[in-house]
């Protein structure tokens, strides 16, 4: 008896190996892409908090679509940004998120630029605050749980907003929790954080109450049931 016992454990040791191989395989394996957008044909895929404070246009040969007041008409829910922009029609958990914006109005310190992602509702979602002046309000990763948004960093690093283009990466593991933002150096992180409250949603673009350019968007990630 004691014999097959032990003659049994190698194989289920054997066949699970090869599931863990496969799981650890497709955590590693970079996202899919699933969305890229240069504004060419205009921004039919994009759903706005509000429309009419976002006007496409053209920097040079490139398309853009930006914001042409500071300060839309929309009025959140609760104490979060004022200017919105999801794509439409995508949800996902782990996501990569990679633009290229423009600051076009010099407000000093108000500078500003915001990635949103694993948005539930307009009361449940994260954001990426980009400022020119991080304090407790801004410059930090951000939580909107129902309640006005909250830091989950203590960024200190002030944002060298200009008058040029810059590249925008935002990295969420649903996993592990982890938030990064990149700016201009993708290698390396300017601000990260560890959260789990929010583990899908939908992505956008958008300021809190600044105006910026926006080109050159690429999305991956995969579903909440872990496929593109």
């Amino acid at each position: 008896m004691t014999s097959r016992v032990f003659a049994i454990v190698p194989l289920a040791v054997m066949l699970l190996v090869p599931v863990a191989l496969a799981a650890s395989a497709v955590a590693d394996e970079p996202l899919p892409l699933v969305f890229t957008e240069d504004f060419a044909h205009g921004a039919g895929r994009w759903e706005p908090t509000d429309p009419t404070a976002w006007t496409l246009g053209r920097d040079g040969d490139r398309a853009v679509w930006g914001l042409n007041r500071r300060k839309s008409d929309y009025e959140p829910a609760v104490r979060s940004p004022h200017n919105v922009a999801l794509v439409k029609d995508l949800e996902l958990a782990d996501t990569e998120i990679t633009f290229e914006v423009k600051s076009t109005l010099d407000t000093g310190g108000h500078r500003d630029c915001c990635v949103f992602f694993n948005w539930r509702d307009p009361a449940h979602f994260y954001y990426v605050h980009l400022g020119a002046k991080p304090d407790h309000a801004s410059g930090q990763i951000m939580i909107v749980d129902g309640a006005p948004r909250r830091p989950l960093t203590k960024n200190t690093k002030a944002v060298p907003w200009d008058d040029r283009w810059h590249a925008v990466k935002l990295v969420r593991d649903v996993t592990t929790g982890r938030i990064a933002v990149y700016f201009d150096d993708l290698d390396t992180p300017f601000m990260e954080a560890v959260d789990t409250t929010f583990t899908s949603g939908r992505v956008g673009i958008g300021s809190f109450d600044d105006m910026n350019d926006f080109a050159a968007v690429r999305v991956s990630g995969r579903t909440a049931g872990g496929t593109p």
